[in-house]
């Protein structure tokens, strides 16, 4: 430990952080992010029993240390549980799948800002693992290798309910991340960088994205519940169709694991919804935290900033999955590709052009630059979802069949009990 402290005090203040202080800073951040997401993951199944049980009023779990310690008694429980391994299956990957499934999930916040940097006396260090260039390519390349556990676990049981969860989940997976992408190019225009950290910063100085790219964060928003596999995209591990999908073959830690990643991407997506459309670390309306000097009081309130914003989205997931009903399964892949895919391309092109207008025009990035560009994200809301949707489009519970071919279905059948009454 004195070697440590010796290394922090001969780094020169106000400057760029020696290797060996990065190096300590980064293994500290690494312990306590990695620690504070896992106890997150298992406090968040607290939180969905709760939040379902207010919501159906009842009481949520209340008998371990007043509900408290659930997630400690589910954790021990599963522990102890038997391993149990299908005769049929192949047990490498049936072993190595859940892995896949809840280290993409991890590995992705290396490149999450969760707070303002700090100005220590050893230098400024930034409050991201990997402060990368390319932050968010590096998310999307890594974030689409969650798949693979998935339809490994479904092929690997050798259970056709296994595997037709998998190819549920690969088709889905497939399917909304190609929107989700696109849903992220206006944004990616609009700040002129793909690294994370310029995205919060070109926010911090002009607008939320979200006010200026709507559309964009709708897109986001839906793609996401579908790449989570949530509610009401949650097809692959439907209990009334599949047992329990991908997973029904699974036990113990393992079983578990599945749902750690699951819960682990919940707060992944919603970290990146916080970062690209609400600013991510940035407090509203004040500039005070994103100027020098960098103190320790910024980097705290800004992480808390960021950690009210997750938490905001998190809570989200939660309320829908408790309020809608499931898709049908030819309604979430016409979603996916005959709706959102299509409208993501019409925004980027409507978005690209906009800018390449106000450039023409001579409008540099500030209040008239996001107000024009504002108006025309509020007419093309308008638009979509006042003029050509109308409740046709986007709602579950409408069907193919034209309205004119049910009245005449239920008077058929009104004939025919009718006529069985009669008799």
């Amino acid at each position: 430990m004195s070697h440590v402290i010796a290394l922090l005090q001969a780094a020169t203040p106000n400057s760029e952080p020696h290797f060996g202080v990065y190096l300590v800073a980064t293994l500290v951040k690494l312990i306590v992010m990695f620690t504070v997401y896992m106890l997150s993951a298992a406090l968040l199944t607290l939180a969905e029993r709760k939040i379902s049980a207010w919501m159906q009023d009842r009481h949520g779990p209340n008998r371990v240390g007043k509900g408290w310690l659930q997630p400690i008694a589910d954790g021990v429980k599963n522990f102890v549980k038997e391993e149990t391994y299908p005769d049929a299956a192949n047990l490498p990957l049936f072993i190595l799948a859940p892995v896949l499934s809840f280290i993409p999930a991890l590995i992705t916040w290396a490149v999450i800002p969760v707070a303002a940097p700090w100005g220590s006396r050893w230098g400024l260090i930034d409050m991201v693992f990997a402060p990368l260039p390319i932050g968010f390519l590096f998310i999307l390349a890594i974030s689409s290798l969650g798949v693979y556990g998935i339809v490994l676990a479904g092929w690997s049981s050798n259970n056709k309910y296994a595997l037709l969860g998998g190819l549920r989940s690969s088709a889905q997976m497939i399917s909304y991340e190609i929107a989700m992408g696109m849903s992220t190019i206006p944004v990616l225009l609009l700040a002129g960088n793909v690294s994370l950290t310029k995205i919060v910063n070109q926010q911090a100085f002009e607008t939320w994205n979200v006010l200026n790219l709507t559309v964009a964060f709708f897109i986001f928003m839906v793609a996401a519940f579908a790449e989570t596999n949530r509610l009401p995209f949650d097809l692959p591990e439907a209990e009334s169709e599949l047992i329990a999908g991908y997973h029904s073959e699974y036990s113990a830690m393992k079983f578990s694991l599945f749902f750690i990643a699951e819960y682990c991407n919940m707060v992944t997506v919603s970290a990146l919804m916080a970062t690209l459309f609400f600013g991510g670390w940035d407090i509203p309306f004040t500039l005070w935290d994103n100027i020098a000097p960098h103190t320790g009081l910024k980097t705290l309130l800004t992480l808390l900033m960021f950690v009210l914003k997750t938490g905001a989205f998190i809570f989200v997931f939660m309320w829908i999955r408790w309020t809608l009903p499931r898709f049908r399964y030819d309604q979430l892949m016409s979603l996916g590709w005959k709706f959102m895919l299509p409208l993501a391309l019409v925004y980027i092109v409507l978005i690209a052009a906009v800018m390449l207008g106000l450039s023409a025009a001579g409008i540099q990035q500030g209040l008239m630059y996001a107000a024009i560009l504002g108006s025309v994200n509020i007419l093309f809301i308008v638009l979509l979802f006042a003029i050509l949707d109308r409740g046709r489009l986007i709602s579950p519970a409408y069907g193919r069949m034209p309205k004119q071919e049910i009245e005449k279905l239920r008077r058929l059948d009104a004939q025919r009990l009718a006529a069985e009454g009669g008799r």
